[in-house]
């Protein structure tokens, strides 16, 4: 209680000599009816959704540290309930239109809901550089940038807008201090015939030079990187990609990179950013789509609905790490029996394509978890105003490593009767390493370099 007082002085103090962001009143609910995060701390009035009392730290006593795998620690939980086809209307106003379009085309498919368990957790240093960004953290440059200043917590604990809750998205902590890694990312694409094809088989990295703030060598206007090899198919293997993302898309854009090997030189890749679709995701997905939204925000306009409660796929340790690969899959959609479903209360954000813009989209929402800032949920139409896509993104807590992780995701591509698995981590498992690699290690040729000499 005192250090929550004191958080609560030192906001009060610190408002009154920058431009903040919110009002003192505002920022001062932050550890009382609000967490470090500004998530609602209580619960719901049914009981339904849990207070925050901390997240989950503590790790089952078969997990297996290091291992790239972590123990389900609801693995004896029961479904409270099951949604289908023919009881969705109950339940509509908790579910997505891509949730109610795959329940209404395979009435095979179910949502399985279990007991919600708010298990977020975040490093301390994160939460106390939220707590300062409540009221020092601004956006510039009519929501296209924000201040470095704002690095090594989430920008906007208290938004106000859309694109505020983008960036929250966007920076949100999901890697760690230092880098992530996997063997073997694996992506399928089932057809219209429910026939499966394996379209990706990648090492990959992931950084977050935003929360490296001890790192001197970095260029503080960095917010992410991410590299990876492909190794299948074979007409592509040894190709590598590069992406770079900035705090300043208006002065900085998106720098991206690829090298052939049947060249041998590494090319600016310009073209890897908004809806160019992701060969290496079998082109279900575009390149703002990746992990559900990446990139710039100039092409749309981002309106703050609210939030509300939804049905999310959380906590879903069987989907990463229990369902054996083949049992994952489906004819016409993800195997429901390894998904799991609770309910969580969401921000709402309603996505429309600005006048004079162009993209393949119309109009797009996202349903992002008021804990993490994930994507759960995301919806996007066409230029005729049908239904053309929607992606469930499941998330874990990485228990020991006080990290919420969403990687793995299922895309529905309701214009080609296609869906997609994407971002599949079975075999390997996800490592991470809590020391960044230089600046000179991160460069192209260093990149190419040491990973097609693996």
């Amino acid at each position: 209680m005192k250090r929550q007082i004191a958080l609560s002085v030192a906001l009060l103090g610190f408002a009154t000599c920058s431009l903040a962001a919110v009002s003192p009143e505002e920022a001062a609910q932050i550890g009382k009816t609000l967490t470090a995060f500004g998530a609602i701390q209580a619960g719901n009035a049914e009981g339904t959704i849990p207070p925050y009392e901390g997240g989950l730290r503590k790790a089952p006593p078969d997990f297996k540290p290091d291992s790239g795998f972590w123990t389900d620690p609801f693995r004896d939980e029961k479904p409270l309930y099951r949604i289908t086809s023919k009881n969705m209307a109950q339940y509509a106003d908790k579910l997505s239109e891509g949730q109610k379009e795959v329940l209404t085309k395979y009435p095979e498919y179910y949502l399985d809901i279990y007991p919600s368990h708010r298990t977020t957790a975040y490093p301390q240093d994160v939460l106390d550089a939220t707590i300062r960004n409540a009221t020092g953290c601004n956006l510039l440059k009519d929501g296209l940038a924000v201040d470095v200043a704002c690095r090594g917590g989430l920008p906007f604990p208290i938004p106000k807008n859309g694109n505020e809750v983008m960036w929250n998205q966007q920076l949100r902590y999901k890697i760690g201090h230092g880098y992530s890694t996997t063997s073997s990312s694996n992506s399928w694409v089932m057809d219209a015939n429910g026939e499966r094809t394996k379209t990706a088989e990648q090492a990959t990295f992931e950084e977050q030079p935003y929360y490296q703030t001890a790192q001197d060598d970095r260029d503080p206007n960095i917010y992410a990187r991410v590299y990876s090899l492909n190794n299948y198919p074979a007409r592509r293997a040894g190709e590598v990609v590069g992406i770079t993302d900035y705090l300043d898309s208006v002065e900085k854009p998106r720098r991206a990179f690829s090298y052939s090997p049947g060249q041998r030189r590494i090319k600016l890749a310009p073209e890897l950013a908004f809806d160019t679709p992701v060969a290496s995701q079998g082109g279900v997905t575009l390149f703002d789509e990746l992990q559900m939204f990446s990139g710039s925000q100039d092409r749309f306009d981002y309106k703050l609905v609210g939030r509300k409660e939804m049905f999310l796929p959380y906590n879903a340790y069987k989907f990463y790490f229990e369902c054996k690969q083949d049992e994952q899959f489906m004819p016409h959609h993800a195997n429901p029996a390894c998904e799991r479903w609770e309910l969580h209360r969401v921000w709402v954000v309603e996505a429309t394509l600005k006048p004079g813009k162009r993209h393949v989209y119309s109009k797009r929402t996202y349903y992002l978890d008021e804990d993490t800032y994930g994507v759960g949920l995301y919806d996007a139409w066409d230029q005729s105003g049908a239904l053309y896509r929607a992606i469930f993104l499941s998330g874990v807590q990485l228990y020991d490593i006080d990290l919420p992780y969403n990687v793995k995701n299922v895309v529905y591509d309701f214009n080609k009767g296609m869906w997609a698995l994407l971002n599949d981590g079975l075999k390997g498992g996800y490592k991470f390493s809590a020391t960044p690699r230089s600046e000179r290690q991160m460069n192209p040729e260093a990149i190419v370099a040491r990973e097609t000499q693996r």
